[in-house]
């Protein structure tokens, strides 16, 4: 699908589209990769590693509708992975994040639908699921918008999913590069906000495969949210760092003390398939459309009433040996 086409990968300078533009460059033989960010310093850092003939460096910010616009000509697929996305920032500068994550995400639906664009992929979090914080809140005006986006596309040939999971294990400004940080300046403890505070893990790698799949089985309007493992923070601590005392310091602003990825009041809208969930569309499309069967042909079952998908009931716990084994202290950069 992927071959001899080109793919627009929106904040494609973070950690999620570094590894998307090394794995579509390894299994696939793209027309054109088009990085589109703001960040002329990280462009020309990633230049040095992802410098071949398909690529394309747009410096752009999706805040510009008029930038994203000409940035769209001849795009086959579209990641949309740009995004403001420290909870602690979001909620000392709400009008950034909206005009990142809101306004941003409503520019790159209509350029999308107006350039004909074939599928587009919104990335979102489990922050937006019952959101209390406003990082959460704008991911989740965002993926109502991305899904209704297939509700306005007439007889074009755009189609809109979103992707859903959980703290990506190494990736920039999350927790893991964070504590080395501080044991490499000196720290001789680790602040932990709550002794019982779970979360969601993803690698980068399984995060990208996910997106990858879903282009796959994407027949429009789905949220899709993969299977994986929970683990609690002090076991995380304990597993990366073994032998560092922690300090419980609190909950920050807008943080939760477990994450939820399927809430129980979208329980009657959720399949289930053998390794991800589907949430489907609250509204109704023009035309419609069967999700229990997706374009892979795998099948999925609805959940009981009242199910939900968190962070603190979730089947699957990762070990301490299970983190180290997905996590390269030494290649994690702080």
């Amino acid at each position: 699908m992927l071959d001899n086409a080109s793919i627009l990968i929106t904040g494609g300078t973070g950690s999620f589209g570094q590894k998307l533009v090394e794995t579509l460059l390894t299994r696939y033989q793209p027309k054109k990769v088009i990085i589109f960010s703001r960040d002329e310093y990280k462009q020309s850092v990633m230049q040095q590693t992802f410098s071949g003939p398909q690529m394309r460096y747009f410096l752009g910010d999706i805040r510009d509708a008029q930038r994203l616009d000409r940035a769209m000509d001849g795009v086959d697929y579209v990641v949309h992975a740009a995004a403001l996305k420290q909870v602690p920032a979001a909620e000392y500068n709400p009008t950034e994040c909206v005009r990142t994550n809101v306004n941003g995400a409503t520019h790159l639906i209509n350029s999308c639908i107006s350039h004909q664009v074939k599928k587009v992929i919104a990335l979102s979090s489990d922050k937006a699921t019952n959101p209390n914080n406003l990082y959460g809140a704008t991911k989740l005006v965002s993926d109502k918008l991305f899904v209704a986006g297939n509700n306005v596309v007439g007889d074009r040939p755009t189609r809109f999913s979103v992707v859903r999971y959980g703290n990506v294990i190494g990736s920039r400004g999350s927790v893991i590069p964070y504590f080395k940080k501080l044991l490499h300046n000196g720290a001789t403890e680790l602040p932990i906000t709550h002794a019982e505070m779970t979360r969601f893990w993803i690698t980068l790698q399984q995060g990208v495969d996910f997106v990858l799949k879903s282009f796959e089985r994407m027949k429009g309007g789905e949220i899709f949210v993969p299977k994986i493992p929970s683990m609690k923070m002090t076991d995380m601590t304990e597993s990366l760092f073994p032998g560092v005392p922690h300090k419980v310091v609190g909950i920050r602003p807008g943080e939760k003390l477990h994450e939820v990825m399927c809430p129980s009041d979208d329980s009657h809208l959720t399949l289930e398939f053998h390794d991800h969930f589907v949430i489907k569309p609250t509204i109704n499309f023009t035309e419609e459309v069967d999700y229990t069967r997706n374009h892979l042909g795998e099948t999925g079952q609805p959940v009981p009433e009242g199910f939900e998908y968190s962070s603190c009931n979730n089947p699957d716990f990762l070990n301490p040996e299970q983190l180290r084994a997905l996590v390269n202290l030494d290649r994690i950069e702080i």
